[in-house]
């Protein structure tokens, strides 16, 4: 059964708008601040509006494919459609020249690849990336994808979610190996998991390429949990676990003035707030 959020009758959530296009948009503003399935119940529980019109609006935003139903057909959940807008959004919004500075800027700080990077369901989609002039790289361009389980910047983004999060993130197919040091069990990879929560970075040594080692932080977010890492990405040959911890300052400097530029985007909304690109993967 999906645990569903109830917020108490006196923390009921205004859907404004003065069209009924805005009102559907200040409900998804809601829906996008959710990291679990929700209920038709729990929406009337939450919000100002009557029963049969949340039950009108949902069955819009369905047929949009803009949210989608669970096996039990009661809970509901983001839609593919409504992902790929949060995605886009990031891969292609007006910030992102001042992204690309600080991505440039570090990699000629520590002469390695760098990316930007954010969470897409079960994978990590990469927003930005600027390559190392090194003659030996990995390349990966924006856009690319890589499983949440055996990249640093996954393990950042499940760092910062609740056990039940994670279980039903994961749980739901096999973890595969990519490499003989991918983690494939579920209770050693919670385990890592926990390490990176404490210590606050997270490395992918050949978990997912024989020869790649990955270090990411995440950039900091006023809203608390981050919904962007930048990392650092080389050959083993470079770049050993240990010459990596050296290069933490250079990426939580980075991170910082990532987190400002976040800030600086970021227009002030009404009572729905702003749309976290986490929750809508």
């Amino acid at each position: 059964m999906q645990a569903v959020v109830t917020l108490p009758k006196s923390d009921l959530v205004e859907i404004n708008g003065d069209t009924p296009t805005l009102r559907l948009f200040a409900l998804l503003e809601v829906i996008a601040s959710k990291d679990q399935y929700f209920s038709l119940q729990s929406l009337v529980d939450e919000t100002d509006l009557p029963k049969p019109t949340l039950h009108r609006m949902l069955q819009q935003l369905e047929s949009a494919h803009l949210l989608e139903r669970s096996a039990d057909g009661r809970h509901y959940g983001t839609g593919v459609r409504l992902r790929r807008l949060a995605e886009n959004l990031l891969l292609n919004d007006t910030a992102h020249g001042a992204r690309h500075a600080v991505l440039r800027n570090l990699v000629a700080e520590v002469g390695e690849s760098c990316n930007l990077t954010a969470l897409s369901g079960s994978e990590v989609i990469y927003l930005d990336r600027v390559e190392t002039p090194a003659p030996l790289r990995f390349y990966l361009h924006p856009g690319s994808r890589v499983p949440v389980h055996c990249s640093a910047s996954g393990k950042v983004f499940l760092s910062q979610m609740a056990p039940g999060q994670r279980q039903r993130l994961l749980g739901h197919a096999p973890l595969e190996a990519f490499t003989p040091k991918t983690l494939t069990d579920l209770g050693a990879l919670e385990s890592e998991v926990r390490n990176v929560r404490r210590q606050g970075f997270a490395l992918d040594n050949e978990e997912f390429l024989p020869g790649l080692l990955c270090v990411a932080v995440a950039v900091p977010s006023a809203a608390g949990r981050a919904n962007l890492c930048v990392a650092v990405q080389a050959p083993l040959m470079r770049l050993t676990a240990d010459k990596a911890l050296a290069l933490l300052p250079a990426l939580q400097r980075a991170a910082a003035a990532l987190s400002l530029i976040e800030t600086d985007a970021t227009p002030a909304l009404g009572a729905g707030g702003p749309v976290d690109a986490v929750a809508l993967a």
